[in-house]
């Protein structure tokens, strides 16, 4: 199964990757990295541009077999989690009932 994880602690400048693809019986791959203050304001800018922290994955296609992503993002004292299946191409959000494409 292959497993996909996004972390954005916004307010600190935390971000964190971990990939876990199992791919050759590898271990999982963990990234974390902090950001400076011109990188937080552009991430923090893009999250409340695209109003997700007022969106649900409710209707999101659930992990399966293949695999999950998660995107979790904590900015000041809003928490929101997302999960879904792997998305393999534009193809996987376009077949899914709930699609938000930029026009």
């Amino acid at each position: 199964m292959w497993k996909f994880i996004v972390y954005f602690e916004i307010e600190i400048g935390k971000l964190r990757y971990a990939n876990n693809s199992n791919y050759k019986n590898d271990t999982m791959i963990r990234k974390e990295a902090y950001v400076n203050s011109p990188v937080m304001e552009e991430l923090k800018r893009i999250i409340l541009d695209s109003e997700i922290m007022n969106e649900d994955d409710a209707q999101w296609p659930q992990p399966d077999r293949v695999g999950r992503q998660e995107l979790e993002i904590v900015m000041g004292k809003e928490h929101i989690s997302f999960t879904t299946s792997k998305i393999g191409s534009l193809i996987d959000c376009t077949q899914c009932k709930y699609v938000l494409l930029p026009n």
